[in-house]
């Protein structure tokens, strides 16, 4: 018997991104790519999988059409979530949007000890993203292909269906009589994908070629970051900080530097995100110069024969404090030994004169950044300057981290 050709190329993808994870959540909209991807996943049968559906409330229906989607998880016997999402503020409705969906399924991931999450991305997307990323003037990097594993938010975000076509899927679909929703959004002319995907149709633009040069530029962005982490080799991480050799920083050209500013900005500043083009190009033309500037919250300055990044003591002191036991605090440090009543704050620039921060190796700024436990409006510890039995601090990123995010997409 001939192997379907959809449930092949959808194994065989499943097989080399997620043969590892005993655990996997499924991303279902209840649309018709995520559907498939529910059925291709449990038909594949090697890993333990969970469903979490995002209503963001957004339209009528959306809360019922959750429901439906969980109706067809519980008849595969995959445990399903509805997750709500409540908008706050003005801004991007759809940015927002998408940043809610992951971070709502990035929380549920972590609650259910969940190895990775699966998208249902597929070729199409490929070929639409290419395009609206061309309107916009985008990069390398944004004309590349998306990449099958991604990490973000604390969680691995797996896509096993980009070799495959939308239309491919809604047939295999319908050979199976299995149902999904249409969402009616998909037809709204308001929304930029959809005036890209009528406009693919009107044309007559080839999917499988578009999603082609994608996957062309992703070749090409990878020996950027081949590129990029040479010119890094000799980097020192220390404290959450960061050094890149200064003389392969300066001779390397204008792409690669942007590459390695970006990716330390990412380092200790801890964003999900690269910092804005604009005022990255704008930071590399001073740092010509021996300029000391500011960017995301980071202090990027030449000195010794290496171009420091450092958290910048007023952006940690904005950090919410965290109470209690082990914890995250400024997305750089992992602290713990808070007893009941005691915070975790940036130690500040104030309390330095009555420290030996020099005797730690640090800078006055690194150490004014560095965590501090503090009780009733005092100091009361410094674990980075000062280590004790009862209370620790280490930094969640070293060289190793800062490497992979060179090659973060």
């Amino acid at each position: 018997m001939t192997a379907d050709p959809v449930e092949a190329r959808v194994h065989a993808a499943l097989d080399d991104l997620a043969g590892a994870c005993p655990t996997l959540g499924i991303a279902l909209s209840g649309g018709g790519d995520s559907t498939a991807l529910m059925h291709l996943a449990h038909g594949w049968g090697r890993a333990r999988l969970s469903a979490a559906t995002v209503d963001h409330g957004l339209r009528p229906g959306s809360t019922q059409e959750a429901r439906e989607a969980g109706l067809a998880a519980a008849a595969l016997g995959i445990p399903h979530e509805i997750l709500q999402w409540t908008r706050r503020g003005d801004g991007n409705l759809m940015a927002a949007a998408r940043e809610a969906r992951l971070q709502l399924l990035a929380d549920w991931a972590r609650r259910n000890g969940l190895s990775a999450v699966l998208l249902g991305h597929t070729l199409d997307d490929q070929a639409e993203t290419l395009l609206m990323r061309l309107n916009r003037g985008a990069g390398v990097d944004g004309l590349s292909a998306m990449a099958p594993v991604r990490e973000a938010f604390g969680i691995t975000w797996l896509r096993p269906l980009l070799g495959v076509g939308r239309a491919d899927l809604r047939q295999w679909l319908m050979a199976r009589e299995l149902t999904w929703a249409d969402d009616p959004s998909n037809e709204n002319p308001d929304y930029e994908r959809v005036r890209m995907r009528k406009a693919i149709a009107v044309l007559g633009l080839p999917m499988p070629q578009l999603a082609q040069s994608a996957e062309n530029l992703a070749m090409a962005r990878d020996a950027l970051c081949d590129f990029a982490a040479k010119v890094a080799e000799g980097a020192q991480s220390r404290a959450g900080s960061l050094a890149l050799p200064l003389d392969a920083f300066r001779t390397a050209p204008l792409e690669i530097r942007r590459r390695l500013l970006v990716a330390g900005l990412r380092f200790v500043g801890g964003g999900d995100y690269p910092p804005r083009r604009g005022p990255v190009l704008h930071a590399l033309a001073e740092l010509e110069g021996d300029a000391r500037l500011t960017l995301d919250g980071v202090i990027v300055e030449p000195r010794d024969g290496f171009l420091w990044l450092i958290r910048e003591p007023a952006a940690a002191l904005r950090s919410p404090a965290g109470e209690g036991g082990a914890m995250i605090w400024d997305r750089r440090w992992k602290v713990h030994g808070l007893q009941p009543g005691q915070q975790v704050r940036a130690v500040g620039h104030e309390p330095l004169p009555g420290l030996d921060w020099r005797a730690a190796g640090l800078m006055r700024d690194e150490a004014a950044a560095s965590p501090g436990i503090w009780a009733r409006g005092k100091l009361i510890a410094a674990p980075t300057l000062h280590p004790t039995p009862d209370y620790g601090a280490k930094p969640l990123r070293g060289l190793k981290e800062f490497r992979a995010l060179l090659y973060t997409h």
